[in-house]
């Protein structure tokens, strides 16, 4: 969805850039938040959880409902259309994380290649969300800032999970790779601006994604997740943006 033109407008890619190493930070320094380790899920990582499902569920998804039916040719189709491109989103990222764990128990000892698919398939989504950076509905400061805070908290906890399952291997290669994939999906936004429908369906595909990101996080009883906190977090940021916007 390229964006409605503000008088922000010519400065938002570079303001973008800065959000852009503010992710990165969080890819590269992430390790540095010792208070999130441990069992029970720490509360700040349930909070983001919260955080992230409300920003889906009270801007994307509107958001796309919106553009479908104020689109040339909109309506019912074309909103189901959005939706199912979001299903597609939530299938994909459970289908690299199935794949990864059953390679894990096929190949015992080959936690290399497990790591590969984890980061692989994560550099891929960093690198959609840099892109999508570029290329919101509307080029405010408000709609960068509410994106920065829901996907900032959301690499947080995903980084974490990652930290978990692969901690040598991902302080050593896969924070680099993932800050650089943040950088490229935004370069990628500067030098290539899809078609207002493509793009639709790439906020669709990361809303699904989100979803399913998040849920793999919060879910596995081994966490002990927070409920509180997750709630706290969803109806907190869910205010948010009923008064921001």
């Amino acid at each position: 969805m390229t964006g409605t033109a503000t008088t922000d407008g010519a400065q938002m890619p570079y303001l973008a850039l800065a959000v852009v190493g503010v992710f990165a930070a969080i890819h590269v320094f992430g390790h540095r938040m010792r208070f999130l380790d441990g069992t029970p899920r720490s509360i700040w990582l349930s909070i983001a959880g919260g955080v992230a499902v409300s920003y889906v569920f009270l801007h994307l998804l509107p958001e796309l409902a919106h553009h479908a039916e104020s689109g040339e040719g909109g309506g019912f189709a074309r909103e189901r259309t959005l939706y199912a491109v979001s299903l597609v989103g939530l299938c994909a990222v459970y289908a690299a994380e199935r794949l990864a764990m059953r390679h894990e128990r096929r190949h015992e000892g080959s936690g290399a290649e497990v790591f590969a698919l984890h980061v692989g398939s994560y550099a891929l989504y960093s690198a959609l969300i840099g892109y999508l950076l570029v290329h919101r509905e509307v080029d405010s400061l408000v709609s960068l800032a509410l994106y920065a805070l829901a996907m900032g908290v959301h690499f947080v906890a995903n980084d974490w999970g990652l930290r978990q399952t692969h901690p040598a291997l991902y302080r050593r290669y896969g924070r680099w790779a993932l800050a650089a994939a943040i950088a490229a999906g935004w370069a990628l936004g500067i030098a290539v601006e899809l078609t207002e429908e493509t793009t639709a369906f790439l906020f669709a595909f990361l809303a699904g994604g989100i979803v399913m990101n998040v849920m793999k996080e919060e879910l596995p009883e081994d966490r002990e997740s927070r409920l509180g906190a997750f709630l706290a977090g969803a109806a907190g940021f869910s205010a948010l943006l009923l008064i921001a916007e």
